[in-house]
């Protein structure tokens, strides 16, 4: 684990969430680091329970944690400068709107890392990056960790058929493209 702003918010959210014993797993950039794929971020991604967040929002509003417009679902942790971006249980990824692929509970699908973090496990990431980035057209990054993420795990053209029908095809489109070396 890292000593930037990001891995201390890190460490200061996953304690802070641990004591109220409220289930999470990291999402995003940071659990793409866990899988291997080096890439910078200026936020942290967590996925939580809506009933979860507002209860943490009510026991840590201005004590050193503010939204970051009133009433949001992201929340700032001002002792590090870091954003918090939530993803609900239930909601779904990319353009919101409902389809096969939504964001599970965090315990279902949550790792824990080496530094005692929960993380989204590869194949929960790789599913939701995916719909991501197959239903909304300015998350084209999602699509690009993916490829990254076949990469670094050498996952095989056959992980498609762990993952929803619904990215499956785009898992095989992209497994293609992580074969192509750059000659650079």
């Amino acid at each position: 684990m890292g000593t930037s702003p990001i891995h201390a918010a890190m460490r200061r959210l996953t304690q802070a969430l641990a004591d109220m014993q409220i289930p999470f797993a990291i999402a995003g950039a940071m659990a793409a680091n866990a899988h291997g794929h080096r890439r910078t971020t200026a936020d942290i991604n967590i996925l939580i329970r809506r009933d979860d967040l507002l209860r943490f929002k009510e026991r840590h509003d201005g004590l050193g944690w503010l939204d970051t417009v009133a009433g949001s679902k992201s929340f700032r942790d001002t002792i590090h400068g870091v954003r918090i971006d939530v993803l609900v249980v239930g909601d779904f990824p990319g353009d919101g709107l409902p389809k096969p692929v939504s964001f599970p509970a965090p315990e279902s699908v949550a790792e824990t890392g080496a530094d005692g973090i929960p993380y989204l496990s590869l194949n929960t990431l790789l599913e939701l990056k995916l719909a991501s980035g197959m239903t909304a057209a300015h998350r084209p990054q999602d699509l690009a960790d993916v490829i990254e993420l076949i990469r670094v795990n050498r996952l095989p053209l056959v992980h498609a058929d762990r993952l929803n029908p619904l990215v499956a095809e785009k898992y095989r489109e992209l497994w293609r493209a992580a074969q192509v070396v750059d000659d650079v």
